[in-house]
């Protein structure tokens, strides 16, 4: 392709991309329905305005495999065991119930037992990009919606797997290997054992240097502070396991998931994600378009009424397997139809798969052609299916006046962190460990490597990241947290952080820590709901002891203690109006300081009935409990 044609073919994308997409958001259709209108009218059956979408579709699929690393990242031992039930249990039941049903209908029309039976696997995968899309979009990925859609979309990524070493052993036809096959793969004229050998070999690569030289290149990175070469490192990661991959002939997509397995254990996970995260949208979007663009309308012309049985009767049958295996596992109606509706179309990876089972002689071309389209066809209309099933459930609810709500579960509850704490160094992890020890689910973000490294060895789950990154602090779940606790060991980027995050979230509650009480004033001014200096409270338990050395009984010293407290506290308001007029301030705190002196030493004379050497706990407390 000339560098003419294909900066032409980027203004085409990205002018189509960007005006249909604002309109259909407009409109209400979303942005997924969107980019494939986009796709449909500049394609080669419409408007012709760019040449073969297959060029342009090799390069959009790296939006999948970004996708795929970021599922990856989530992908921890604790997620997967916490939603077994959900992946192993209804994941694996929805891939086996709609492959062996389709597999049946296959039968029943006619075809051989093999190619039904690889029909009916490649069918039963969902679209991962569009459906987490979609789900984004509604604000339903975060609850029992998205939980259960993300643990069957996960087993269906993970099938991908043995599928490619189970099609080629239903071939009804002589193996048909392309050039685009050969170049692809550098194992493809290996012996089977061989090939198997090089898969086991990539995979073990891909885990073994995730675990020992991936991360401490990421470690020496994150030193020199240079958040560009991350970016392009972590690029540079996903790149490479998807070409490795591809070399031993496997799926770049499940490469870039297995690499993001490997990783989500990581302290770089939250960074990997935030910095990665723009890309995958662009891609995405630029998949999407190029879906729309391969439709074959030719071939819908031709068979219409074909094409329009099938892509009905699979969406149709994908819904009730899914509705009925939803309900099976205890989830409420309307749960139970959302996700149905989520995961009723065909999925990315069908394209790979029906180009695999030609080459496998497995599936003849016309066939591979007409699911081909079949699948672009569901893709396109599930936005327009999730919209329709919205409007049915608001009707449904609106014709019942006094109705509760339909279903209490169907509230976007997530295990999401109740905290986010920024800083995890002397002062945030005392107070972070005081709120974990009562109950309180956190994620913990730290920008000190050295400090990370050492924390992990302790045990604390603490991930490497800038918390002046607003992306960051959504990645981390600022929209959902309902507190962010702020113990960054940096004046300036205290004051940044809260700035940002009262702009970005508004009902976010936000505690500081202050460096001093000029700096408490700016962070409160800046949008602080609370803020704690942070060597007040340490310096009154250092006095307590000093007056405990210097012979003062312990509740005496304790009592003055609290008594300095409540006095500095309502200086520290006083104060505040003239906070920014340095001559004012100045000598309001001289007077404030000397009041404070006069005011303490009567409440410590105060305090003592008798003589301060006979002052016992027993006489202080019903001295106040006469003054209460």
């Amino acid at each position: 392709m000339q560098g003419e044609d294909l900066l032409i073919q980027a203004l085409v994308y990205l002018g189509a991309g960007v005006v249909t997409v604002a309109v259909a958001k407009k409109l209400g259709l979303g942005s997924v329905l969107g980019y494939l209108i986009a796709g449909a009218l500049i394609g080669p059956f419409a408007l012709n305005l760019v040449g073969d979408p297959e060029d342009v579709m090799r390069f959009a699929e790296f939006g999948v495999v970004i996708l795929l690393f970021l599922i990856g990242l989530e992908v921890r031992p604790a997620l997967l065991w916490s939603m077994r039930k959900t992946i192993f249990g209804l994941g694996g039941a929805q891939v086996a119930a709609t492959a062996l049903a389709i597999t049946g209908i296959s039968m029943a029309l006619g075809l051989d037992w093999r190619t039904a039976l690889a029909v009916g696997f490649v069918l039963a995968m969902s679209s991962t990009a569009i459906v987490l899309q979609t789900l984004d979009e509604k604000g339903l990925r975060q609850g029992p919606v998205g939980r259960a859609a993300f643990g069957v979309l996960l087993l269906q990524d993970l099938s991908i797997i043995p599928l490619f070493a189970l099609l080629p052993l239903l071939a009804t036809a002589p193996v048909q290997l392309t050039a685009a096959t050969h170049s692809a793969s550098l194992v493809a004229d290996l012996p089977a054992w061989l090939q198997a050998l090089a898969v086991l070999a990539a995979v073990g690569a891909v885990v073994g240097g995730g675990r020992f030289v991936v991360q401490p290149v990421f470690r020496f990175i994150a030193q020199a502070r240079l958040r560009e070469i991350f970016t392009a490192s972590a690029l540079l990661i996903v790149v490479g396991v998807a070409a490795l991959m591809q070399v031993v002939g496997l799926s770049p997509a499940l490469g870039a998931f297995l690499a993001g397995v490997v990783l989500a254990e990581s302290e770089f996970r939250r960074e990997l994600e935030t910095d990665i995260e723009p890309f995958r949208g662009l891609l995405l979007g630029l998949f999407f378009i190029t879906v729309g663009a391969s439709i074959d309308f030719a071939l819908i012309l031709r068979e219409p009424l074909l094409l329009l049985a099938i892509v009905l009767g699979l969406m149709t049958l994908k819904f009730l397997i899914m509705y009925g295996l939803a309900l099976i596992g205890g989830a409420s109606m309307r749960v139970a139809a959302t996700v149905a509706v989520a995961l009723a179309q065909g999925g990315e990876f069908a394209f790979v798969l029906l180009a695999f089972t030609v080459g496998s002689g497995v599936t003849s071309q016309p066939l591979a052609d007409l699911l081909t389209a079949a699948v672009a066809v569901s893709m396109a209309l599930t936005p327009l299916a999730m919209m329709g099933f919205d409007r049915i459930v608001t009707a449904m609810e609106a014709a019942r006046p006094n109705a509760a709500p339909a279903d209490p579960q169907f509230e976007d509850v997530d295990a999401e962190p109740d905290i986010i704490i920024a800083g995890f160094g002397r002062f945030g992890q005392i107070a972070g460990r005081l709120l974990i020890a009562n109950g309180f689910k956190s994620t913990v973000l730290d920008s000190n490597i050295e400090q990370i490294e050492l924390l992990r060895r302790f045990g604390r789950r603490v991930h490497y990241g800038d918390a002046t990154r607003l992306d960051l602090l959504r990645a981390a779940g600022a929209e959902r947290a309902r507190m962010l606790i702020v113990a960054v060991d940096d004046r300036e980027k205290t004051t940044e952080i809260v700035e940002k995050a009262r702009e970005a979230f508004p009902d976010l509650t936000i505690l500081a820590r202050a460096f001093d009480r000029r700096h408490a004033y700016d962070l409160l001014a800046n949008g602080a709901n609370a803020i704690e200096r942070e060597t007040f409270e340490s310096a009154l338990a250092l006095g307590v002891t000093a007056l405990k050395s210097l012979g003062f009984h312990e509740r005496r010293a304790q009592r003055a203690s609290d008594y300095f407290r409540q006095h500095d506290r309502r200086t520290f308001e006083d104060l505040r109006p003239v906070w920014g007029q340095e001559e004012a301030y100045i000598l309001a705190s001289r007077d404030a300081a000397q009041t404070m002196e006069r005011l303490l030493q009567a409440d410590l004379a105060a305090m003592t009935p008798g003589a301060e050497d006979d002052w016992r706990p027993d006489e202080a407390e019903a001295g106040d409990a006469g003054r209460d």
